[in-house]
């Protein structure tokens, strides 16, 4: 039996399972489940990379190293490595929680994932920390979250300004030249100098802001129940084209709000 962990503030409630990646189970506001659910479902960590990393392989200095390859993602390793291993609770309280996890095969350098949460009546803050125990080793993180794209009425409106979108080839890799954004739907990366900064705004009912430092950000709208967010420290395959280290004395730290307000 999964043991949840559940916050409440006032009218919100989040549910975690951290038995199955950390995962975010599922996200009420007024008793309105905001998080898909069934076989994809609710909100998942990315790390230690985010996205596909091409053919499986990075490279650390003069080394290197060969990951799974996703059956989903195929020729490509997708999404990290903790999104489907039990995490450690660290702390829990009625509106706040940290847990975490290590790092260990198949990513071939020891370290620590932590997450933690942070609730309150109209914001769900998120935090994800990503150390090493011993070697610099290149990463990134970020969330991948499942929104439903109805709550009962009329489909979701996605507002963002993105500063570019990186083309995607035909590898579902960035080519590395950057374009104006294309109609939707998407299953794309933007550029967002400024910051995370979008808006879901279900018409009638409840309107969502998601922000982060983060400069990146994937939006995936194509399944017709869902609509994905993601905001994440460097683009897809990153740890090839924009390796970001981690060290003893600089761990990567990547913190995200989800805002609600009733319409």
């Amino acid at each position: 039996m999964t043991n949840l962990t559940r916050l409440t503030a006032g009218e919100a409630e989040v549910t975690i399972d951290p038995e199955h990646g950390c995962r975010i189970d599922s996200l009420r506001i007024g008793g309105t489940e905001l998080l898909l659910q069934g076989a994809r479902y609710g909100s998942f960590v990315m790390a230690p990379w985010a996205g596909r990393t091409e053919n499986g392989r990075f490279r650390n200095g003069a080394v290197v190293h060969q990951l799974p390859v996703g059956e989903h993602a195929a020729p490509h390793a997708l999404h990290g490595t903790v999104r489907d291993v039990a995490w450690k609770t660290a702390e829990v309280t009625a509106t706040t929680a940290a847990f975490t996890t290590e790092l260990t095969e198949p990513w071939p350098y020891e370290g620590t994932v932590t997450q933690v949460f942070e609730l309150t009546e109209d914001a769900l803050t998120l935090r994800l920390g990503v150390e090493t125990a011993r070697d610099s080793f290149p990463a990134q993180a970020g969330w991948h979250p499942w929104f439903r794209r109805s709550l009962g009425g009329p489909d979701v409106e996605i507002g963002f300004s993105p500063g570019w979108q990186e083309e995607r080839g035909e590898n579902h890799l960035p080519t590395g030249r950057r374009i104006d954004p294309t109609p939707r739907p998407w299953d794309d990366c933007f550029g967002v100098p400024d910051g995370v900064d979008v808006t879901l705004t279900w018409p009638g009912e409840l309107e969502l802001r998601l922000t982060s430092r983060a400069q990146w950000v994937v939006i995936y709208d194509e399944p017709a129940d869902a609509v994905c967010v993601e905001p994440q420290s460097g683009p897809p395959n990153g740890l090839n084209t924009l390796p970001r280290l981690v060290t003893p004395i600089d761990p990567l730290e990547v913190e995200t709000t989800w805002a609600w307000r009733r319409l």
